[in-house]
Parts: structure tokens; sequence; C-alpha cells
């Protein structure tokens, strides 16, 4: 993707994004002013339909789909899990099959809420690049039309939220948002644009899935060999080759995070506003309290992109010190 969404087409994608869902809240919580001692907005992703961001671009570019292929046979994608949904909850809607491939010992529940959208589920490969391939083969196999989890239709339906968040709060200095494949941060900085504002926006990335941060650094992509992270949504290891040089040239950093923070800001969610975050969910407030120090007395935004974790790995979290 070269160009931006513009704001007119965001405008466009909110309309067919708000067919399918309302928009979502974004509270100014005083407990998490209190521990980052920044005022601090929360967009709550993770109160969409599929519980995460990524339904609103499914939606977009699903109906697009419909509207340019009315014989399409149907959809495949790759995923961790909201991708998957998202494409899955789209594709219903809209009258499509999908097909989403997952790899082995993926969330239980996330593949349960796919089958629950319609999706036909395919488990294949022990990481997600591995599922990905598989699934780029089996498009052509079964004549199926391949779902990336970053294109341009996703991304014009993704910064639908980023367009709520700073309209509803404009004066947000900075803006953490956690970096999947691309499509979030990528969203934001096209309703910044769109919006005409100085925010600052920066990625935030696990550091044991360090892909988009070495890219940042190195301003090209460059990938790793390995991906592992409890935080799946953030378990990228070849980053998108369009989403490289729009976060490089629009992105004001990108940090990571260790899974202790991680897993301390979704802790902090809980006592804070009693939200439940995923490991993704949850990094940009891991990158807020990591910055705290130099975000002091500010305003900034935090994306609070999903809520889907699974029951065991959450107690465990939540438990913990």
């Amino acid at each position: 993707m070269k160009n931006l969404p513009t704001k007119s087409e965001i405008e466009t994608a909110a309309e067919t994004v708000y067919a399918g869902m309302a928009p979502t809240p974004q509270y100014a919580w005083p407990l998490l002013a209190a521990a980052s001692g920044a005022n601090v907005w929360v967009k709550h992703e993770n109160h969409t339909p599929t519980g995460a961001f990524k339904v609103r671009g499914g939606l977009v570019h699903m109906a697009n789909l419909r509207a340019q292929k009315p014989g399409i046979r149907g959809v495949i994608a790759a995923t961790r899990g909201n991708h998957g949904q998202s494409i899955a909850y789209g594709a219903r809607a809209n009258g499509i099959d999908a097909v989403i491939v997952v790899p082995e010992g993926n969330s239980a529940e996330k593949n349960a809420a796919m089958q629950a959208f319609g999706a036909e589920l395919v488990v294949y490969g022990h990481d997600f690049q591995a599922a990905l391939e598989y699934a780029e083969g089996l498009s052509d196999t079964r004549n199926l039309e391949m779902i990336p989890s970053f294109a341009v239709a996703l991304a014009h339906g993704v910064a639908t939220y980023g367009m709520e968040l700073l309209t509803a709060a404009p004066d947000i200095d900075t803006l953490y948002v956690p970096i999947g494949l691309g499509s979030g941060i990528t969203g934001c900085i096209a309703a910044r644009e769109a919006l005409g504002l100085k925010t600052e926006i920066v990625g935030v990335v696990a550091e044991n899935a360090p892909a988009y941060a070495l890219s940042f650094a190195r301003g090209e992509a460059v990938s790793t060999n390995s991906a592992d992270t409890f935080a799946d949504g953030l378990a990228c290891r070849v980053p998108a080759a369009d989403a490289v040089p729009i976060i490089c040239e629009h992105a004001a950093r990108v940090i990571t995070v260790s899974e202790d923070e991680i897993k301390a800001a979704i802790r902090l969610y809980y006592t804070a506003t009693h939200n439940l975050a995923q490991g993704a969910g949850a990094a940009a407030l891991a990158g807020l309290m990591q910055e705290r120090d130099a975000m002091a007395n500010r305003t900034v935004g935090v994306v609070l992109s999903g809520g889907n974790i699974d029951r065991a790995v959450y107690q465990d979290i939540i438990s913990s010190d």
C-alpha cells in the first residue's frame, strides 16, 4: 500500500463498519492516570463483536469483495485468532464462505470463536508464518481469495477506530499502538493525517518478536527466525513489506516490551479498569508504562486492541505478582 486512506475513504469505510457494529468507546481512566502519571485515554477495541479491532477491516474488505466479485467462491486467511475472526465475521455477513488456517497449538477459544462465526478451520504448521504459507498454497488449489493480515481494504476499515479516538480526544500528544502485521498502526497514522493532527504515534512490539522494531531501526523489512511470545497477536517474524515503509515514514518510534511488562499491563487493565486484555491488547499500555517518566503530565492514548485471551492463560497472569 503506497498511499494512506484519505479522510473521505475512511468515512466511506465507516458507513460499512457502522452497518455491522457500533463505534467503540474511549475513556480516560483515573487509576491509569495515577499509575502512569499521564492523562490516559483508552480506545476500547475489546468492545467489538469479535472482541478485537480487526473486525472493522473484515467488514469493509468482505463487503468490497462481494461488490467487486459477485461470483466469488470463498476466501482464505491465516491467523492466530483476531484476523481470522474478523474475516469469518465479515464473510458471513456478506454470504461468503471462509476458510481459516491456524498453526498447531493455537488458542482453543479463538479457534472455537472462528468456527462459531461459520469458518472452516484448518490446522497446519508450527507458527503463524508456516500457517500463512500453507494458506497461500490452499488458495490456489481450492480457488479461494487469499486475505492477508495487512491489505489496503483492511487498513481502510481499521482506520475508523483511529478516527473515532482522535476525533473524540484530539489533544492526545502520543498514541501507543501495538503492531502485529501493521494494519492497526497504519490505520491510526491514516486517521491522524486525515484529521491534520500532530499526534506522535508509537508502535509497540514484543521483545521476543521484534521484527518491526528491527525494521524501523534499519528502514527496511527485517525478518526474524522466531516470534516466541505469549502475546500471539504480536507473534510476527516476517513483516508485511507494504507496512514497513509507512511505519518508518510516519511513526515516531517502535519500542519493545518484555513478556513481564505485557503481563503487568494485563493486570493493570484489570485493577484500574476491570477490562480484559489479551497480550497484544495490553502491549500499548506496557509501552506507556515503560516510557511513563517521559510522558508525565501529558495526554496520551493507548489502544486496547483486543480482549481475546484464553481463560487458563489469563488466570495464570492475573494471579501473579
